[in-house]
């Protein structure tokens, strides 16, 4: 009877250190990336559709951050969200023509703004907004288009079908000759 309560309180307590750990470490690795608390200028960009995108959310380029998501606010004369982003002054040399889209990290991942980096010679600067985005891909979306897609195909393929065998039994019915 006792060795059984020690193996309980023994599996409680490794169970309950377990999840301190984990509380832990998702603690430690949302706080590593970038604080951009110091120097930093604003820039924004309007989007159609942000999906689950969050203020404190990363701002990269190339897989590095370079920023954070400052706010979100709505834009009821566009319909649009405007996304206003914080970005480190250290990377002060932005192309102005970059592009802005809103990315999943893996399949069920939290989003992020990817930003991708134009040609022009002149730099984002405090103020400025991307023209050029590209919105979040919502999952749903995704899989009710797949849905519609494929019940679009199995219906025309039984009306279809069903066209054909109405024809062939109707023209078998006419050519057939009176057996005598």
């Amino acid at each position: 009877m006792r060795s059984t309560r020690a193996v309980e309180i023994s599996t409680g307590l490794f169970v309950l250190l377990g999840f301190a750990a984990l509380f832990f470490m998702v603690t430690q690795i949302t706080n590593r990336e970038l604080a951009v608390d110091g120097a930093s200028y604003v820039v924004t960009a309007q989007f159609e559709n942000i999906g689950s995108l969050k203020p404190g959310a990363a701002v990269s380029m190339a897989g590095v951050t370079v920023g954070r998501v400052d706010s979100i606010a709505f834009d009821q004369n566009v319909y649009k969200a405007v996304v206003k982003m914080r970005i480190a002054s250290s990377y002060n040399r932005i192309p102005n023509d970059s592009d802005a889209a809103i990315m999943t990290s893996g399949l069920l991942g939290g989003q992020y703004v990817g930003i991708t980096a134009g040609g022009s010679e002149e730099y984002l600067k405090n103020g400025d907004r991307i023209e050029l985005v590209q919105d979040a891909l919502v999952l749903e979306n995704l899989i009710n288009q797949l849905v519609a897609s494929f019940m679009g195909k199995r219906d025309e393929q039984g009306s279809s079908s069903g066209n054909a065998d109405q024809g062939a039994e109707g023209g078998q019915n006419q050519t057939e000759e009176p057996k005598q």
